[in-house]
């Protein structure tokens, strides 16, 4: 069984984000890059399932400038097999990455699609329910737990009530939540194997997928600073002023 799992470069968590001078984007010149946590998380999954002898190989497939080829071999020193890289310049939007996540799994045929349920960059949420629909394969999204049986993939998913079980019907695209587990530590020795392995790359000319952007971002600014938060001793003096001056109650 093949499992392809979809990654992205994003800014760091830890790094401050800034708006461009102006403001057609946020500034990621000089700026700390790493992987999308929640397509880490993907990734240590589908490690974990190869590791169980349930899988035979992960390949870790993302798409944008050659800079990329760091966070994908992060991704090889977790433990994926092979990484390919779709490089484009383009700024690319969910759609567009779906269709090259589409082209990619008709020729590679995995059983499994795994990505995280969002970056943390633009929050669209958007793209694994695409490529699900694009392929016309059943989905499992928001997935805090993933069970391999046979033919089949038992996910369960964070739903607002809870939790929901559901069974999938391979092949099928899963999306990874948070709480899907812990990501392992990469080690020196690790990374440098990664190194020294190879990153296929393609174009998305070579796959025959247009890219051309459907929406145009008009302006991105940064929210509005907060007020100072302030102190209460107690809470009839936190119920005191939601009535006088929140007037909420």
């Amino acid at each position: 069984m093949k499992v392809m799992v979809c990654v992205k470069r994003v800014v760091d968590f830890n790094a401050r984000i800034r708006v461009k001078a102006d403001k057609s984007g946020i500034e990621t010149e000089n700026v700390k890059m790493s992987m999308n946590p929640f397509d880490e998380i993907a990734v240590e999954e589908a490690v974990r399932l190869k590791e169980a002898g349930t899988v035979t190989e992960v390949i870790v497939v993302s798409c944008g400038v050659e800079k990329v080829q760091d966070t994908l071999r992060v991704a090889l020193a977790i433990g994926a097999d092979r990484a390919i890289l779709v490089h484009t310049g383009e700024t690319l939007q969910p759609l567009a990455i779906a269709k090259l996540l589409r082209a990619i799994a008709e020729k590679e045929s995995p059983q499994i699609i795994l990505m995280g349920k969002q970056s943390t960059d633009d929050d669209a949420s958007q793209t694994g329910q695409m490529l699900a629909a694009l392929l016309d394969w059943p989905q499992g999204i928001f997935a805090s737990a993933v069970h391999v049986e046979g033919s089949a993939a038992r996910v369960i998913r964070e739903v607002d009530e809870g939790t929901e079980e559901i069974s999938l019907p391979l092949p099928a695209v899963i999306t990874a939540d948070l709480r899907l587990n812990a990501p392992r530590y990469v080690t020196l020795p690790n990374m440098a194997r990664a190194r020294k392995q190879q990153v296929e790359i393609v174009t998305p000319e070579a796959l025959g997928v247009a890219i051309t952007p459907r929406l145009k971002v008009l302006r991105v600014e940064e929210p509005p600073s907060r007020s100072g938060v302030q102190m209460l001793p107690d809470v009839a003096t936190l119920v005191e002023k939601l009535k006088t001056e929140a007037k909420v109650i």
